[in-house]
């Protein structure tokens, strides 16, 4: 082969490599379709976000939107944007909607809002077109006792200048819940709150409960009212479990004390039966004594043993008599 051949076939291959690197680094199609866009970006620019590691198509496409929109921004600030980890597309998007809708948005506030975690053209959306926030089931008290479950639909406007740094839908809600606690239990009665819902809404929106969120509040309509339990019986039916469990824990210990005041009763018994037992030991020994002294006769202690023996006889006959009477009433019972 001759030489020649194949120096132009090594000069065609390393065309190509270098074509393919330069149109690899260099967005050629992407400065192409800017270019006959309107949109005025150099070669330069393009390397330089390579060089930055931003892609290229990230910026051009919204700074092709926004130019045909009519909006005047430039490369540095998408770019510086996109380095801070926003959504250029979303930012531009925006600041076109917010433009037709006549809503004074500058893009320093919309990259704010953006970078702030919000969907700016979501935000935008509601500006133009409200929103309906639900709350769930709120249940209240009136004064009569009895619990009223209220649901409201709060109509919201997104403010776009208090969308940095203010509170989102769930503040709504909970200022929402708390109006309605609030008006129900300054109800006299239920049936008030039944007659009247719209008298809750006038008194939420009175409270002013879009004050430092990103919201602004339009309407709050009273889309469900049910009743709920009786509180207020259910409270006094615990109440007087309560005091009946107290009642009863105070007789019990009572009647534990009347049981140890019976056993410690019974031991004193038994102690004093113990004493007379053990005094009537002592009876024999005196006899004795007395015998062996002369003070008393043979004669008197016969006379002491029939008179022990008597007794003895009577107590056996009256035991048998009562337990008689006790066969009889038996017997007049069957």
């Amino acid at each position: 082969m001759p030489s020649s051949i194949i120096f132009i076939l090594i000069i065609i291959i390393a065309a190509v490599i270098f074509f393919s690197i330069l149109f690899t680094f260099i967005p050629v199609g992407l400065w192409i379709t800017a270019y006959f866009a309107g949109v005025k970006i150099g070669f330069f620019t393009l390397v330089g976000m390579r060089l930055r590691r931003v892609i290229p198509s990230k910026i051009v496409g919204p700074l092709i939107k926004a130019t045909k929109a009519g909006l005047d921004l430039s490369v540095d600030k998408l770019e510086a944007h996109y380095l801070a980890g926003g959504d250029v597309n979303s930012v531009v998007d925006a600041l076109i909607a917010a433009q037709r809708a006549n809503i004074n948005l500058q893009f320093e506030r919309a990259a704010a809002i953006d970078l702030a975690g919000r969907n700016v053209l979501e935000a935008v959306q509601v500006s133009v077109n409200p929103k309906v926030i639900e709350t769930p089931k709120v249940a209240a008290v009136a004064k009569d006792g009895i619990e009223v479950m209220v649901k409201a639909r709060v109509t919201v406007r997104a403010n776009i200048e208090r969308l940095v740094g203010g509170a989102g839908e769930e503040t709504i809600i909970a200022r929402v819940g708390e109006g309605i606690v609030t008006t129900v239990g300054s109800a006299e009665s239920h049936k008030k709150v039944l007659e009247n819902p719209d008298s809750i809404s006038r008194t939420v929106l009175d409270k002013g409960l879009d004050a430092g969120t990103a919201f602004e509040i339009l309407s709050i309509d009273i889309a469900d009212v049910d009743v709920g339990r009786n509180i207020g019986a259910k409270l006094q039916t615990d109440q007087a479990e309560a005091d009946k469990r107290i009642a009863q824990a105070k007789a019990e210990e009572r009647r534990a004390m009347a049981v140890a005041r019976e056993q410690e009763m019974k031991a004193e018994v038994q102690s004093m039966r113990a004493k007379v037992v053990e005094a009537e030991a002592e009876v024999p020994l005196a006899i004795s004594k007395a015998l062996k002294d002369g003070n008393i006769g043979v004669m008197d202690y016969y006379k002491l043993k029939n008179i022990l023996a008597d007794t003895d006889m009577r107590d056996a006959i009256s035991k048998l008599n009562k337990s008689d009477e006790k066969n009889n009433r038996g017997n007049d019972k069957i």
